[in-house]
């Protein structure tokens, strides 16, 4: 079996993941676009609930989007309005979002925000990890728990088999103790037997040798 991945994550881990998380979110405002126009912010905070609006009422052209987990990033093209929108969504609703109005501006916003989502969803990634970590080690406990019923009752039926068959062959060589004793004794009586039926049968020749003489005697008188 090979060696399990060590998973636990200890408590100051837990502390530095949480802090990680809250400088990802406090960081999420901290976009600074660049433009060829002094006195132009060509990236800005929009108003949440127009971008709901505009999404609703289907005036918003998704461009492009990135999910992991619970976070989602999604660019959106306004074309009455001309303009950008990068949005950040947990668990399906809107957080926050930013506007542009040029398409460069704006996708240095998603990449920004594609990568603060890929932060926060670290520890969703980890989870994940875990879990099937977890899962793979209950799933090797139980199959190394059957082997080991297997393996005892294995042994079980073995002892029991063994004991069976060493009863058997006890009783065998009982057996046929008792069937040698019975030869050995068949063949005395046979024997004994034997040497009866031969001196009968000499005396009953001596008889008849006996009178095939006396036969023969009287035929030479």
């Amino acid at each position: 079996m090979p060696p399990l991945e060590d998973a636990a994550i200890s408590p100051d881990d837990a502390d530095d993941a949480a802090t990680q998380a809250s400088e990802t979110i406090a960081s999420l405002r901290a976009v600074s676009i660049v433009t060829s126009q002094p006195g132009v912010r060509a990236l800005q905070m929009a108003d949440v609930a127009e971008v709901e609006r505009l999404a609703e009422s289907g005036a918003l052209t998704q461009l492009r989007a990135f999910h992991s987990f619970d976070y989602s990033v999604v660019l959106h093209f306004h074309g009455e309005g001309l303009c950008y929108y990068v949005a950040l969504y947990h668990d399906g609703s809107l957080w926050r979002v930013l506007t542009a109005v040029g398409l460069d501006a704006a996708e240095t916003a998603f990449r920004h925000l594609q990568e603060q989502a890929t932060r926060l969803s670290e520890g969703e990634t980890r989870r994940a990890q875990l879990l099937a970590q977890n899962d793979n080690v209950a799933r090797m406990i139980r199959e190394s728990e059957a082997q080991a019923e297997r393996l005892r009752n294995d042994l079980e039926r073995d002892a029991v088999e063994t004991q069976r068959v060493t009863r058997k062959q006890h009783q065998v060589r009982k057996e046929l103790a008792q069937l040698e004793a019975q030869r050995v004794a068949g063949q005395a009586r046979l024997n004994v037997s034997l040497r009866q039926v031969q001196h009968l049968s000499a005396t009953n020749n001596d008889g008849i040798r006996h009178v095939q003489s006396r036969r023969d005697e009287n035929i030479k008188k």
